[in-house]
């Protein structure tokens, strides 16, 4: 058997990053791709190949995976990871940034998914594992163009799952809590910057202490926990169609599940009022 193919996106931090590198020692032939190459520079050392990638770019994806299939003939997973979050109220946020959300988060994502699938379908199989977020199954005040995204992702994935599954590909979701990344803090300054200032400033400054919290290895996930997540989904021989990750992760879906909305409204109302504001 030719050593399998993994193509990575968004791996120039956090998840995608210790996804490469997890999956080139697990025996990939791992092509990871985003758009600060210069930030996957030490990715080469553990034998992963890196790619100039921008997911709202149709020539870089075009280009990104016709030189993987023209070199291998193949690949066997995609990994999309690349995204970030919009935070902000709607009413400030501008449409355009809402627009811009869904083009990484969801067309991004999509169109990667079309580029892979003729060759998947051709071999007669494949993995296709799409990082969504608890955020896919629940929401926060002033998260309405993220969540927005990855409730889509999630839709999208299980769609895709079903009309995949006659072609022998399979489809991973991945739902990670909040994760030790560069993600937290960055949403977190541009949630400051929409909604900090107006009618909002009271839940923006809550939210963003919240947001923030993800720099803390105590109250946050470790990005190689999700990425042990995502190497038994292009590993297993059947692959669960979700993995929540994360210490919180089960717990605060259970409770959405089980809860009505306003009893779930209640429990994140009572846990920002908490926050420092």
């Amino acid at each position: 058997m030719p050593q399998p193919v993994a193509f990575v996106t968004g791996a120039s931090t956090g998840i995608g990053f210790e996804t490469a590198k997890k999956l080139a020692a697990a025996g990939f032939t791992v092509y990871a791709g985003a758009r600060r190459v210069e930030r996957m520079e030490p990715l080469k050392a553990s034998g992963v190949k890196v790619l100039a990638l921008d997911v709202t770019d149709e020539s870089s994806m075009s280009v990104a995976v016709e030189s993987v299939l023209a070199a291998h003939g193949r690949i066997d997973v995609l990994v999309n990871n690349a995204g970030y979050g919009t935070y902000g109220s709607l009413e400030e946020v501008e449409l355009a940034e809402g627009r811009r959300q869904f083009d990484v988060n969801v067309f991004g994502l999509a169109r990667m998914t079309q580029l892979v699938i003729p060759a998947m379908r051709a071999g007669g199989a494949g993995r296709i594992i799409n990082i969504s977020s608890i955020g896919g199954k629940m929401y926060e005040p002033l998260g309405a163009w993220y969540h927005a995204t990855k409730f889509a992702v999630e839709g999208l994935s299980d769609s895709l799952r079903l009309e995949l599954k006659p072609h022998g590909i399979h489809v991973a979701i991945i739902e990670p809590a909040g994760t030790v990344t560069e993600w937290g803090p960055i949403a977190a300054q541009g949630l400051l910057a929409s909604s900090g200032n107006g009618p909002y400033a009271a839940q923006a400054t809550a939210v963003a202490a919240a947001l923030g919290t993800t720099v803390n290895p105590a109250t946050a996930t470790p990005p190689e926990q999700v990425a042990a997540a995502i190497l038994h989904a292009a590993t297993s021989r059947r692959p669960k169609t979700r993995y929540p990750v994360g210490a919180s992760a089960k717990g605060i879906l259970l409770l959405r599940h089980l809860l009505p909305d306003r009893a779930f409204d209640a429990v994140l109302w009572n846990a920002y009022k908490r926050l420092p504001r």
